[in-house]
């Protein structure tokens, strides 16, 4: 891209945070009204633990499994020519609600401090729709430095099916901050050699996009800890059933318009036992670029190829392997969402029994902090939820979901607000 349309959008960009400060949600007052009920403070999980060995390694070592290209190249024959990002977000056809059109049920998954400065939540189908859960979040703050995916700003929200087995993907056109409308993509895995697709029926619990692939992790019960997805190879669905797959008439994608074939995955080297990631956020304050990831207790960084011809994927030894240049034990309870910016981890903890609200931990080398509710400084404070984290860069705002709610805020907030 050439330095003029940088500059152009570098623009766009002081221009959208001015906007965003000055048009900030008054959303401070209503989540002290939600933190009626605190509870106590957690026990400090004091410093990081980093785990050098090589046997602790060896158990988060990732192998790459490729999907033949003659094998997607079927599958494209197949379906017709792929759409791109832009085309999707053409044909949205749901809108967010914002904050003050929410119900106070909704609003009570917002953390308590720091305040959401920015907050949604689904359209009303889809937030009372009970057969879908919304579980992670990532943006076009992942995918380029500059916040933008082509001429759109995008955020993608994945959401795992409670009983049937399947995962979607909300992509939100996110040009307009007044009005975020989307449109759903499910995701599928290729099966006889491009001849076919099935549903990814683990549930989603972490995802990133980052360049033009878009990683996202099964959780636990799946030996494939990551399955990979190329924004380039957005196919359309012919046929408006509840199948998934080829059908006599088309193409189905259980009644949605479009449907993402896996391209890869990354399975897990170690023995049963280990646990796979749960948590994935984007690291770009490291050289290179890295993907961090949270599982049981605990935390792995895996840097991101540097080849051109492997953009988006992670980096592999000459066996195939994607082995972790950091690993990390935490004492966090329940570690959901996973953030790393420098030297310091953010992490998300468990719901406390009382106020049903989490605890959000910066955790280095040194020490650990957690957000403080205000003057009674206990900790749980934080979402109802540990879902994902994404620091959208360009604007400095964290994204998460909790419960039906998507919302930002700006990291510098939670760093003042750690006790």
């Amino acid at each position: 891209m050439g330095a003029r349309g940088r500059h152009r959008r570098r623009r766009r960009g002081r221009a959208l945070r001015a906007a965003l400060a000055g048009a900030a949600l008054g959303l401070t007052a209503a989540a002290t009204m939600i933190s009626a009920s605190q509870a106590t403070v957690g026990s400090d999980p004091g410093a990081l633990k980093p785990l050098t060995s090589a046997s602790e390694l060896g158990k988060s070592e990732l192998r790459e499994n490729l999907e033949p290209q003659r094998s997607l190249d079927r599958l494209t024959t197949a379906m017709g020519r792929p759409v791109g990002v832009d085309t999707v977000l053409k044909s949205a056809d749901h809108t967010l609600r914002d904050a003050a059109d929410c119900t106070t049920d909704e609003k009570a998954a917002l953390p308590v401090e720091p305040a959401a400065t920015r907050a949604y939540c689904w359209d009303s189908g889809d937030a009372a729709d009970p057969a879908w859960t919304p579980r992670s979040v990532t943006t076009s703050g992942d995918a380029d430095e500059d916040g933008w995916w082509g001429s759109n700003r995008v955020i993608l929200s994945g959401w795992s099916a409670n009983s049937r087995g399947l995962a979607k993907v909300a992509f939100v056109n996110a040009g307009d901050p007044t009005r975020l409308t989307y449109t759903w993509a499910l995701l599928a895995v290729p099966t006889e050699g491009g001849r076919d697709y099935r549903g990814l029926v683990s549930k989603i619990s972490g995802m990133v996009w980052y360049q033009d692939k878009l990683l996202v992790t099964t959780g636990s019960g799946t030996r494939d800890a990551l399955y990979v997805y190329d924004m380039n190879r957005i196919q359309r669905a012919t046929v408006t059933a509840s199948a998934v797959g080829r059908v006599r008439e088309g193409w189905s994608a259980a009644g949605y318009r479009y449907v993402l074939p896996a391209v890869g995955s990354y399975r897990l080297t170690g023995d049963s036992s280990a646990t796979g990631p749960v948590g994935l956020s984007l690291d770009r304050s490291t050289v290179p670029d890295s993907l961090v990831a949270s599982g049981g207790k605990r935390l792995w960084r895996y840097p991101f190829s540097r080849d051109p011809a492997r953009p988006g994927l992670l980096a592999t030894d000459s066996a195939g392997l994607a082995v972790p240049e950091e690993a990390y034990a935490t004492k966090v309870s329940g570690v959901g969402g996973v953030l790393s910016y420098g030297s310091a981890w953010y992490l998300g903890g468990a719901a406390g029994e009382q106020s049903g609200h989490g605890s959000l931990w910066r955790q280095d080398a040194k020490d650990a902090r957690a957000t403080e509710c205000g003057a009674d400084e206990t900790h749980q404070c934080w979402s109802a939820g540990t879902g994902s984290l994404s620091y959208w860069q360009e604007t400095g705002e964290v994204w998460s979901v909790s419960g039906r709610m998507l919302f930002a805020l700006p990291l510098t907030s939670i760093d003042r607000s750690l006790g």
